[in-house]
């Protein structure tokens, strides 16, 4: 490849036409390739380069701490669990596609965790936003924004994430203006933003840490209206040989 060549794909910054060049016209040249069959080569592979790295930012910025997928969750291991239920909800993609909710409830080790990363995995794998983040953090972050007036930035940032994956809620009592801030969250992405929620507690113990029974309902209301309940209060836990919560 000449220079000029080199530094005019590097400018358009086509990374995998620049590494691949060689490799491209050897293929072209053994193939008989015509000049449209070449070009469209070429234009595929710089896109399915650029889709992986897509998808490889994607993940990165989720903040995923283990990324778990459904294809190694142990089913065999937690016959309590509804897998037809579970892989009809994955395969049919419609909780991302129709806004839905998830929510994980049961016991802690039960796989809450993988589970729910492996919806979010999925997710980014085609193409939407995403993040994952335990439920004291984000209290937090919420928190500490009031006192810089941020909470509206924040808010709108947590808000625009096509599937947010909310891990552990209710391991840690809130405060009421982190309660309040909380619910706004949840009532701007309802029915237009996918939320995925891990808990170890069943909705009738969410007051013992919210500690606001109005509040509670609504968020409770906002959250079941559009989602899928996956009850896991029967399953093992599987820490001993698998750590995913």
């Amino acid at each position: 490849m000449d220079k000029d060549l080199e530094k005019m794909l590097g400018y358009l910054r086509l990374g995998a036409l620049l590494e691949n060049w060689d490799d491209y016209l050897n293929r072209a040249r053994k193939g008989g390739y015509s000049h449209v069959r070449f070009l469209k080569m070429v234009i595929e592979e710089e896109y399915k380069q650029k889709m992986q790295n897509a998808r490889i930012l994607r993940l990165k910025r989720s903040t995923i701490p283990e990324q778990l997928v459904m294809e190694t969750f142990p089913f065999d291991r937690q016959p309590k669990l509804d897998r037809k239920k579970l892989l009809s909800l994955y395969d049919s993609f419609d909780y991302i596609t129709k806004k839905q909710n998830l929510i994980f409830i049961g016991p802690t080790g039960a796989g809450k965790t993988g589970l729910a990363t492996a919806f979010l995995i999925q997710a980014l794998g085609r193409g939407y936003s995403g993040k994952f983040i335990e439920f004291p953090e984000i209290i937090e972050l919420l928190y500490k924004s009031v006192a810089d007036h941020s909470e509206a930035k924040l808010i709108k940032k947590f808000a625009s994430y096509d599937c947010l994956v909310i891990d552990e809620l209710g391991y840690v009592e809130v405060e009421p203006v982190q309660v309040g801030l909380f619910f706004t969250l949840m009532h701007k992405r309802h029915k237009k933003k996918t939320t995925i929620i891990t808990s170890n507690l069943g909705f009738q113990q969410w007051t013992s840490f919210l500690k606001n029974e109005h509040l509670t309902a609504a968020l409770i209301d906002r959250l079941t209206e559009n989602s899928h309940v996956i009850n896991m209060r029967k399953c093992v836990s599987l820490r001993p040989t698998l750590d995913q919560s």
